[in-house]
């Protein structure tokens, strides 16, 4: 097998792999919302990361301020922009974490099935 066989096959089998990832993505997304639409689902799981943002600006606030060096407002609200921005991405995982799941779970099964299949189509069994 030459380079460019071989290099093109590796295309092929890893454009497989992304293909099944994203239809088992699709089909655990579809799977654990039950044909209902995500966005009231990603409301509610941001709605409910605002107390972990409130929490992360106030750490940001007081991290800004009890640093070393220079205590600048500035600082201070950059801090609190960045603890908030945190606490608010960590509150969003935290609260999707299952729909999360549910996609990873089904990706990786529909991933591992299509590596089983290249693996068959590369070493057949013969039962003779």
């Amino acid at each position: 097998m030459s380079v460019l066989e071989w290099s093109k096959a590796s295309v092929d089998y890893g454009r497989k792999l992304m293909d099944s990832a994203l239809e088992g993505a699709r089909t655990g997304e579809s799977e654990f919302l039950k044909e209902e639409p995500l966005v009231p689902y990603l409301e509610e799981s941001a709605r409910h990361a605002l107390r972990p943002a409130l929490v992360g600006a106030c750490v940001g606030i007081v991290g800004g301020c009890l640093g070393a060096g220079r205590r600048s407002p500035a600082r201070a609200l950059a801090c609190a922009i960045l603890g908030g921005a945190l606490g608010f991405g960590a509150g969003v995982l935290w609260g999707s974490r299952k729909l999360t799941a549910n996609v990873a779970s089904r990706a990786w099964r529909s991933v591992r099935k299509t590596r089983d299949e290249h693996w068959f189509e590369r070493n057949p069994i013969d039962y003779a």
